[in-house]
Protein backbone atom coordinates (compact mmCIF):
# COMPACT_ATOMS: atom_id res chain seq x y z
CA UNK A 1 0.00 0.00 0.00
CA UNK A 2 1.32 3.72 -1.18
CA UNK A 3 -0.23 6.95 0.23
CA UNK A 4 0.95 10.03 0.55
CA UNK A 5 1.71 11.98 3.76
CA UNK A 6 -0.74 15.26 4.25
CA UNK A 7 1.17 18.27 2.83
CA UNK A 8 3.37 16.31 0.65
CA UNK A 9 1.81 16.74 -2.86
CA UNK A 10 3.32 14.68 -5.35
CA UNK A 11 7.08 15.16 -4.28
CA UNK A 12 9.52 12.36 -5.51
CA UNK A 13 10.17 10.49 -2.40
CA UNK A 14 7.76 12.21 -0.36
CA UNK A 15 4.78 9.32 -0.42
CA UNK A 16 5.38 6.17 2.71
CA UNK A 17 4.96 2.92 2.38
CA UNK A 18 3.38 1.15 5.33
CA UNK A 19 1.86 3.06 8.64
CA UNK A 20 1.97 6.65 8.80
CA UNK A 21 4.59 8.68 10.56
CA UNK A 22 3.16 11.13 13.31
CA UNK A 23 3.84 14.01 15.51
CA UNK A 24 6.81 15.35 16.65
CA UNK A 25 8.95 12.65 18.57
CA UNK A 26 12.34 12.88 20.25
CA UNK A 27 14.30 10.19 18.05
CA UNK A 28 14.03 8.90 14.19
CA UNK A 29 15.30 5.87 13.50
CA UNK A 30 16.57 5.66 9.98
CA UNK A 31 17.60 1.91 8.46
CA UNK A 32 19.73 2.27 5.87
CA UNK A 33 18.57 -0.96 3.63
CA UNK A 34 19.70 0.15 -0.30
CA UNK A 35 23.14 -1.57 -0.68
CA UNK A 36 23.41 -3.81 -3.53
CA UNK A 37 24.63 -6.76 -1.74
CA UNK A 38 27.49 -7.63 -4.42
CA UNK A 39 29.18 -9.79 -2.12
CA UNK A 40 26.02 -11.86 -1.23
CA UNK A 41 24.60 -12.40 -5.35
CA UNK A 42 23.05 -9.76 -5.61
CA UNK A 43 20.36 -10.13 -3.35
CA UNK A 44 18.61 -7.71 -0.91
CA UNK A 45 20.67 -8.16 2.21
CA UNK A 46 18.34 -7.14 4.87
CA UNK A 47 15.54 -9.50 3.60
CA UNK A 48 17.77 -12.83 3.89
CA UNK A 49 16.65 -14.55 6.33
CA UNK A 50 18.78 -14.81 9.70
CA UNK A 51 17.24 -17.05 12.35
CA UNK A 52 14.35 -17.62 10.92
CA UNK A 53 13.73 -13.81 10.62
CA UNK A 54 14.61 -11.11 7.98
CA UNK A 55 17.77 -9.70 8.67
CA UNK A 56 16.36 -6.39 8.92
CA UNK A 57 13.91 -7.20 11.64
CA UNK A 58 16.57 -8.34 13.68
CA UNK A 59 18.24 -4.45 13.20
CA UNK A 60 14.31 -3.14 13.87
CA UNK A 61 14.41 -4.96 17.43
CA UNK A 62 17.11 -3.58 18.80
CA UNK A 63 16.06 0.26 17.08
CA UNK A 64 12.25 0.59 18.50
CA UNK A 65 13.59 0.61 22.41
CA UNK A 66 15.56 3.66 20.95
CA UNK A 67 13.06 5.18 18.72
CA UNK A 68 9.70 6.52 18.96
CA UNK A 69 9.82 5.82 15.08
CA UNK A 70 11.30 4.07 12.49
CA UNK A 71 11.77 4.69 8.33
CA UNK A 72 13.33 2.30 6.53
CA UNK A 73 15.36 3.39 3.57
CA UNK A 74 15.54 0.71 0.35
CA UNK A 75 14.95 1.01 -3.40
CA UNK A 76 13.69 -2.98 -3.88
CA UNK A 77 11.15 -4.83 -2.35
CA UNK A 78 9.10 -1.76 -1.00
CA UNK A 79 6.40 -3.89 -0.18
CA UNK A 80 7.98 -6.36 1.76
CA UNK A 81 9.82 -3.87 3.43
CA UNK A 82 6.48 -2.09 4.14
CA UNK A 83 5.42 -5.45 6.50
CA UNK A 84 8.18 -4.38 8.62
CA UNK A 85 8.29 -0.51 9.13
CA UNK A 86 7.52 2.55 7.22
CA UNK A 87 9.49 2.90 3.89
CA UNK A 88 10.55 5.42 1.44
CA UNK A 89 12.86 4.92 -1.46
CA UNK A 90 16.42 6.25 -2.26
CA UNK A 91 16.71 9.21 -4.20
CA UNK A 92 18.32 7.84 -7.00
CA UNK A 93 17.38 4.98 -8.88
CA UNK A 94 19.62 2.24 -8.59
CA UNK A 95 22.54 1.25 -5.85
CA UNK A 96 24.01 4.90 -5.05
CA UNK A 97 25.15 3.87 -1.54
CA UNK A 98 24.16 5.17 1.99
CA UNK A 99 24.46 9.15 1.00
CA UNK A 100 21.31 8.38 -1.15
CA UNK A 101 19.65 6.63 1.53
CA UNK A 102 20.58 9.58 3.76
CA UNK A 103 19.55 12.09 1.37
CA UNK A 104 15.97 10.61 0.66
CA UNK A 105 15.76 10.69 5.29
CA UNK A 106 16.51 14.47 4.98
CA UNK A 107 14.21 14.90 2.05
CA UNK A 108 11.27 13.52 3.52
CA UNK A 109 11.46 15.23 6.96
CA UNK A 110 11.98 18.15 4.53
CA UNK A 111 8.74 17.58 3.07
CA UNK A 112 6.84 16.65 6.13
CA UNK A 113 7.04 19.14 8.79
CA UNK A 114 4.57 18.35 10.67
CA UNK A 115 6.12 15.05 11.71
CA UNK A 116 9.73 16.49 12.27
CA UNK A 117 11.99 14.94 15.29
CA UNK A 118 14.38 16.31 17.05
CA UNK A 119 17.39 13.67 16.15
CA UNK A 120 17.81 11.57 13.75
CA UNK A 121 19.56 8.00 14.85
CA UNK A 122 21.21 5.83 10.91
CA UNK A 123 22.23 2.44 11.27
CA UNK A 124 23.16 -0.10 8.07
CA UNK A 125 20.52 -2.72 7.67
CA UNK A 126 23.30 -5.60 7.79
CA UNK A 127 24.31 -4.63 11.49
CA UNK A 128 21.74 -6.99 13.46
CA UNK A 129 23.23 -6.24 16.88
CA UNK A 130 23.38 -2.58 16.92
CA UNK A 131 24.16 -1.24 20.36
CA UNK A 132 21.21 -1.22 23.02
CA UNK A 133 22.86 2.59 24.06
CA UNK A 134 23.43 3.78 20.55
CA UNK A 135 20.82 6.25 20.36
CA UNK A 136 21.53 7.49 24.38
CA UNK A 137 25.08 7.54 24.03
CA UNK A 138 25.22 9.28 20.75
CA UNK A 139 22.70 12.13 21.82
CA UNK A 140 24.40 12.75 25.65
CA UNK A 141 27.56 13.26 23.21
CA UNK A 142 25.23 15.85 21.06
CA UNK A 143 23.34 17.14 24.32
CA UNK A 144 26.95 18.21 26.14
CA UNK A 145 27.69 19.97 22.99
CA UNK A 146 25.48 22.49 21.94
CA UNK A 147 26.98 23.74 18.73
CA UNK A 148 27.72 20.35 17.47
CA UNK A 149 25.23 18.79 14.89
CA UNK A 150 26.18 15.23 14.44
CA UNK A 151 27.73 12.37 16.03
CA UNK A 152 29.02 8.84 15.18
CA UNK A 153 30.37 5.90 16.72
CA UNK A 154 34.06 5.12 17.15
CA UNK A 155 34.94 1.59 17.84
CA UNK A 156 38.41 0.70 18.49
CA UNK A 157 40.07 3.80 16.89
CA UNK A 158 37.73 3.24 13.62
CA UNK A 159 34.72 5.33 13.28
CA UNK A 160 31.40 3.90 11.84
CA UNK A 161 29.73 6.54 9.88
CA UNK A 162 26.36 4.92 9.45
CA UNK A 163 26.13 4.59 13.26
CA UNK A 164 25.28 8.24 13.76
CA UNK A 165 22.48 10.49 15.18
CA UNK A 166 22.17 14.17 13.56
CA UNK A 167 20.48 17.07 14.83
CA UNK A 168 17.92 17.88 12.74
CA UNK A 169 16.64 21.27 14.48
CA UNK A 170 14.13 23.25 12.55
CA UNK A 171 15.83 23.65 8.96
CA UNK A 172 15.99 19.83 7.58
CA UNK A 173 16.64 21.35 4.17
CA UNK A 174 19.82 21.94 5.15
CA UNK A 175 20.95 18.65 6.14
CA UNK A 176 19.25 17.52 2.88
CA UNK A 177 21.15 20.05 0.29
CA UNK A 178 24.36 19.04 2.14
CA UNK A 179 23.86 15.35 1.64
CA UNK A 180 22.94 15.78 -1.37
CA UNK A 181 25.85 17.97 -2.54
CA UNK A 182 28.37 15.00 -1.14
CA UNK A 183 26.18 12.61 -3.27
CA UNK A 184 26.89 14.27 -6.24
CA UNK A 185 30.63 14.97 -5.74
CA UNK A 186 30.97 11.18 -5.34
CA UNK A 187 31.88 11.66 -1.37
CA UNK A 188 31.70 8.90 1.32
CA UNK A 189 29.74 9.39 4.14
CA UNK A 190 33.14 9.01 6.15
CA UNK A 191 34.14 12.13 4.62
CA UNK A 192 30.35 13.84 4.32
CA UNK A 193 30.43 13.81 8.29
CA UNK A 194 33.89 15.16 8.66
CA UNK A 195 33.33 18.19 6.94
CA UNK A 196 30.01 18.19 9.32
CA UNK A 197 33.09 18.08 12.23
CA UNK A 198 30.55 15.52 13.66
CA UNK A 199 31.85 14.00 17.28
CA UNK A 200 33.28 10.44 17.39
CA UNK A 201 31.91 8.18 20.52
CA UNK A 202 33.72 5.88 21.53
CA UNK A 203 32.26 2.13 22.24
CA UNK A 204 35.17 0.16 22.62
CA UNK A 205 34.15 -2.85 24.11
CA UNK A 206 30.91 -3.12 22.05
CA UNK A 207 32.93 -4.15 18.77
CA UNK A 208 30.58 -7.28 18.07
CA UNK A 209 27.46 -4.81 18.33
CA UNK A 210 29.47 -2.98 14.87
CA UNK A 211 29.59 -6.25 12.66
CA UNK A 212 28.55 -6.39 9.29
CA UNK A 213 27.13 -9.56 7.99
CA UNK A 214 28.19 -9.10 3.82
CA UNK A 215 28.51 -12.62 2.58
CA UNK A 216 27.31 -15.96 3.06
CA UNK A 217 29.97 -17.33 5.14
CA UNK A 218 29.34 -13.99 7.66
CA UNK A 219 25.83 -15.16 7.59
CA UNK A 220 26.48 -18.76 8.48
CA UNK A 221 29.18 -17.48 11.19
CA UNK A 222 26.63 -15.64 12.82
CA UNK A 223 23.82 -18.39 12.68
CA UNK A 224 26.64 -20.45 14.61
CA UNK A 225 27.75 -18.01 17.23
CA UNK A 226 24.36 -17.54 18.02
CA UNK A 227 22.81 -20.25 17.59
Amino acid sequence: MVFAIPGTGSRPGAAVHGQELRGRDDILGVVLAGGAGSRIGNADKGLLPLRGRPLVDHVLERLRPQCARILIVANRNIDDYACLAPVIRDEISGHAGPLAGLAAAFGFLQANLQALPQWILTAPVDCPDPPRDLATRLRARLTENGNAVCALANVAGKQEPLFAMYRVGSAPETWHASAQTALREHGSPMRWLAACDALPVDFDGAGDAFHNLNTPADFCDYERTHG
